[in-house]
């Protein structure tokens, strides 16, 4: 079998700084002491350079050469780094001489069969803490992986806490983000929110998901086919001139989330359709205070976590497609996203309305989520409905306020 890890050396396989940016993201939103090992390090890479970019005081990186590069060469290039960045990282000759990490990242893509893929990650085992995360990238092209592609959406569907398709890359990369054992809720509370590659920069302060990126590329792409088969016809301004508002109906801009540690904020942008206090078996015994806010589709529609947490469960409820302002929404499709947090069970449901059809969740369960971070989407017109224990929190809106995604406060725990 290929010696670990079991990645190719061809050009073909190299990472690009977004690809390294999605690789080495976990360890970048620790706020607090973290340790990494970075296994099939190089010297010259993006995913070294990334790494070492998001170092903290208190945080201790190990890297481990891989067969682009040696322990020597590593060595001088972080020496030449300076003293602070030398003092955090340790260079070991073999991967037998690390210890155990908080996050541990393949260097290089993981190539071979499933067989080989599967070794590869049995064999970190010795080398995770409780609760830590495994990332690792694939080529997302047919036929230049061997299997390991398909043995790490295999290894995801059981253990995956994040999957990230990086296009931008040559070739596209998907990073696989894998947690093996449980990780502590209290850890989401110093995280930052996770950097997604799905939403694509436009300007510093304004991105746009990728779905808008899709749905504008099919518009333009109809349009084109249009003028090709009518070449007379000005059918074809018809789908040309709605990409720009199908790409701006997917906008997902920059927000400032509050840092109050007892400050609960909006699951999305809209207007309060209602505030009351109910039950919910589905959740748990006991009242939930339920704070629920219609998006108009000129509103925002990517959905922020309202509190820091860890995913414990998700759940789809059928229904139907009434209109989300109306008492009739409370029985359309409904999808549910359950916290489990420093004040106990918190739920988002992103429900369907009139138009909305297609509801998006990134969040897989077992996943540490920060208070702001992006949790999916619901394409047009929709609501979002935050649950949160009557008896631990307070509202701070009223039915009319308009609230902003991941930055209105929309209660306070007491």
């Amino acid at each position: 079998m290929t010696p670990f890890p079991a990645v190719s050396t061809a050009p073909v396989t190299g990472v690009g700084p977004r690809a390294a940016r999605a690789l080495t993201a976990e360890f970048a939103r620790h706020n607090a002491a973290t340790t990494a090992l970075v296994i099939g390090a190089d010297h010259a890479s993006t995913v070294v350079a990334a790494v070492v970019e998001a170092l903290l005081p208190g945080d201790t990186l190990t890297l481990v050469a891989g067969e682009r590069s040696t322990a020597e060469l590593l060595r001088d290039h972080i020496t030449g780094l300076g003293s602070w960045i030398a003092d955090r990282v340790r260079i070991v000759d073999s991967l037998a001489e690390a210890d155990p990490a908080d996050v541990v990242i393949l260097g290089e893509p993981l190539t071979g069969t499933a067989e080989e893929a599967r070794a590869v990650l049995e064999s970190l085992t010795k080398y995770l803490t409780e609760g830590a995360v495994v990332s690792v990238a694939t080529p997302a092209v047919p036929g230049r992986t061997g299997g390991a592609a398909a043995e790490l959406f295999r290894q995801s569907a059981l253990f995956g806490v994040g999957t990230d398709l990086v296009a931008r890359n040559q070739p596209p990369l998907r990073v696989h983000k894998l947690r093996f054992s449980r990780a502590d809720t209290k850890v989401a509370a110093t995280l930052a929110p996770a950097y997604r590659p799905s939403s694509v920069p436009v300007t510093r302060s304004m991105h746009i998901d990728s779905n808008g990126v899709a749905a504008a590329g099919i518009a333009l792409g109809l349009a084109g086919l249009a003028r090709t088969l009518r070449p007379k016809s000005k059918l074809w301004l018809l789908p040309a001139l709605a990409a720009a508002p199908v790409a701006a109906f997917f906008r997902d801009p920059e927000r400032d989330v509050p840092t109050e540690a007892n400050a609960v904020v909006a699951a999305s942008d809209g207007r309060v359709l209602s505030v009351e206090r109910l039950t919910d078996e589905r959740l748990g015994e006991g009242e939930f205070l339920r704070i629920a806010v219609f998006l108009s589709v000129l509103d925002v529609h990517v959905n922020r976590v309202p509190v820091a947490g860890r995913v414990t469960d998700y759940f789809v409820i059928d229904g139907g497609y009434a209109n989300a302002m109306t008492a009739a929404a409370e029985h359309n499709v409904a999808a549910y996203t359950v916290l489990d947090t420093d004040h106990g069970t918190v739920a988002v449901a992103q429900r369907t309305g009139l138009i909305a059809r297609r509801i998006v969740q990134r969040t897989p369960v077992g996943t540490l989520v920060a208070k702001g971070e992006r949790m999916g989407l619901i394409r047009f017109g929709s609501r979002t409905d935050v649950y949160l224990p009557a008896d631990r929190a307070e509202a701070v809106v009223a039915v009319g306020d308009k609230v902003i995604g991941a930055s209105s406060v929309i209660a306070r725990w007491k």
